[in-house]
């Protein structure tokens, strides 16, 4: 990733600023990052855009659904295979 951080290009694909979540946002990019990683996405396949689409579906900006979209299954299927 460039100069800016994963929580940075999170923060900004999600419309987010300031601090105030940071810590949250930092703990769903883990787990998605996670996610990825276990399901056999190479760490430069990993971008903020599907790590932002997988944080958004678990948070759901406090919807408590917590669970990942068709979308974000299926784009993590084709990282998976590239």
């Amino acid at each position: 990733m460039p100069a800016n951080t994963m929580l940075e290009n999170v923060k900004y694909a999600l419309g987010i600023t300031g601090t105030a979540l940071d810590n949250t946002l930092t703990q769903y990019i883990n787990e998605v990052e996670s996610f990825l990683t276990e399901s056999g996405v190479k760490a430069e396949n990993i971008t903020a855009g599907i790590v932002a689409r997988g944080v958004a579906d678990l948070w759901n900006y406090g919807g408590n659904e917590g669970k990942l979209s068709p979308y974000f299954i299926q784009r993590a299927t084709q990282l998976a295979l590239k």
